[in-house]
């Protein structure tokens, strides 16, 4: 059993279909994992492995009585600790907000419940969901950052306690993450997942995703945990009625590189540049270099008049107890203040027109592809260098960080794919078709000290 936990989501499921081992034998490795590991990893703000035993006894008596195998059976699932959760305090990353309990679950935790997935606790997060990086240490390189607000799902994949989770984007936060960590990273269309009882931040960029160590669990998450039916007809018509690919048609692909590309290492652009060379190699690949639409060269300072605001806003208590938050959070906060409800408004007009360039952009292609992030992580004290991340957040489309590519330090940086708002089965089926060629791993390795 010792294998357990390297198992993707499916492989679980189908070996308790199969009675191959039980929920407790999952959780015991889940528990054996973070034993082993927190301490080198500080990837949770709270783990309680006693409630996690009771649970899978518990699941092991409804399946004793015939109950059928759901999709995310016994699955362990991290939480990013800005949802609420029924069982475990909501503490955002925030000494003003220690030991809150909600007494719910956010809804995608409810739903991930309810399919089957056992919840150990929360994973740590950046106060906020913002800047201020936490505890939480790279397991590849404890000197360099994991990233900051969702750095505690992350990394509880990367080393494997958990197979998956659950976290947030609303710049960078699931990209960045995955990409210096070593895991796979999904942010999803915006409003794909629903957002109902987990902090907000940022109305219009606050996105749902999650962390995965097997390409093949992103699909089962997508489609299990995402908004779906008559109460949502757009989604209805472009995901519920998808399409696939007819066979034989050809794949068309663009390749942007931004106005960050300038700003991104070497070894980042090499990588990436000979990594595109072996894909127009492809037969059925059409591949295009496309010129970012201009507007998008603005992306960063109107993300930044949107966010900051917006957290000026949600944060006006917080601000008054500015002992208990930390600079930088301040900072955003007074900048926030000085942006007049004027220039947020046009902030957020110029983003619906960055949207709609990008979707313009993308109509006649079925996936672009761009840097995950500029570098490999750098080290904890140092900038990270701007990337496309937030770009794609801004414009609402469907991304997925790809665990493909080394440094010369042999840190992990991430390969970025994404698609047109809403083709998120097409970003999918086409990581599935990159998967089958060997050019993208089925599973993310495994940080060297901890394999």
């Amino acid at each position: 059993m010792n294998h357990l936990h390297e198992l993707s989501v499916g492989q679980i499921v189908a070996g308790l279909a199969a009675g191959n081992f039980s929920p407790s034998d999952i959780v015991d490795a889940c528990i054996e994992r973070y034993q082993l590991l927190e301490d080198q990893c500080l990837a949770w703000e709270v783990f309680d492995a006693d409630a996690l035993r009771r649970q899978a006894l518990a699941f092991e008596k409804r399946l004793a009585t015939g109950e059928p195998v759901r999709p995310f059976e016994s699955v362990p699932f991290g939480v990013k600790d800005i949802f609420n959760t029924v069982d475990f305090p909501t503490q955002m990353g925030s000494p003003l907000w220690r030991g809150f309990t909600p007494g719910n679950d956010a809804r995608t935790v409810f739903n991930a419940r309810e399919l089957g997935a056992l919840i150990p606790g929360k994973t740590t997060t950046a106060e906020f969901a913002v800047h201020a990086l936490g505890k939480t240490l790279n397991p590849h390189s404890p000197a360099h950052t994991p990233g900051t607000s969702s750095s505690g799902s992350a990394v509880a994949v990367a080393s494997r306690m958990v197979p998956v989770s659950l976290g947030t984007q609303t710049a960078g936060s699931i990209t960045r993450p995955a990409s210096f960590c070593g895991v796979y990273g999904m942010k999803p269309s915006f409003g794909l997942l629903p957002r109902t009882g987990m902090l907000k931040t940022t109305d219009s960029l606050d996105t749902i995703g999650f962390f995965a160590a097997h390409q093949a669990d992103l699909r089962r998450l997508l489609n299990y945990l995402r908004v779906r039916g008559n109460n949502y007809p757009i989604v209805q018509e472009k995901i519920d009625r998808y399409e696939s690919k007819r066979p034989n048609e050809p794949w068309r692909v663009a390749f942007i590189k931004t106005h960050t590309w300038l700003g991104a290492t070497d070894y980042c652009r090499s990588a990436l540049e000979d990594w595109v060379a072996n894909l127009a190699r492809q037969e059925d690949i059409e591949l295009e270099e496309l010129e970012q639409p201009k507007p998008l060269q603005e992306a960063h300072d109107i993300h930044a008049v949107i966010y900051d605001k917006a957290l000026a806003y949600y944060f006006k208590g917080e601000f008054k107890r500015n002992e208990l938050i930390s600079p930088i959070m301040y900072e955003i906060i007074e900048h926030g203040n000085n942006i007049s409800q004027e220039n947020y408004l046009a902030a957020l007009s110029r983003q619906a027109e960055m949207a709609t360039s990008m979707d313009t952009l993308l109509s006649n292609f079925d996936l672009f592809v761009s840097l995950g992030t500029a570098s490999a992580a750098p080290l904890r004290d140092e900038p990270e260098i701007a990337d496309p991340s937030l770009m794609w957040t801004l414009t609402y489309l469907p991304t997925v960080a790809i665990p493909v590519f080394r440094s010369p330090d042999g840190l992990p940086f991430s390969l970025q794919i994404g698609a047109r708002r809403y083709n998120d089965l097409r970003l999918l089926d086409f990581l599935d078709l990159l998967g089958e060629r060997g050019l993208i791993p089925a599973v993310a390795r495994s940080p060297i000290k901890m394999a």
